[in-house]
C-alpha cells in the first residue's frame, strides 16, 4: 500500500505539491517533517496523508497561532 500526501492552500483548495509515495506511514510522515517548511513557501497550508484512498488525516502546516 503506498502513502502519499496530499495538499492545500489557505483558501482549503488542493494545490499541487511533490508527488511522493512512500511504502509506509512512518516514511511519509519523516518525509513531510522533513520538508514542511519548503511546503509553506510555496504556499501550501495544509498536508492530508492518503493510504491508496482513505485519509488518514490532515494537519496545518503553520506554526501555532498563525
Amino acid at each position: 500500500m503506498a502513502w502519499t500526501w496530499q495538499y492545500e492552500d489557505a483558501q482549503g483548495r488542493s494545490v499541487d505539491g511533490p508527488h511522493e509515495a512512500f511504502s509506509s506511514q512512518s516514511d511519509a510522515e519523516s518525509w513531510i517533517g522533513q520538508t514542511w517548511r519548503d511546503l509553506l513557501t510555496a504556499g501550501v497550508v495544509a498536508a492530508r496523508l492518503v493510504e491508496e484512498d482513505r485519509v488518514e488525516y490532515r494537519m496545518s502546516l503553520l506554526p501555532p497561532g498563525e
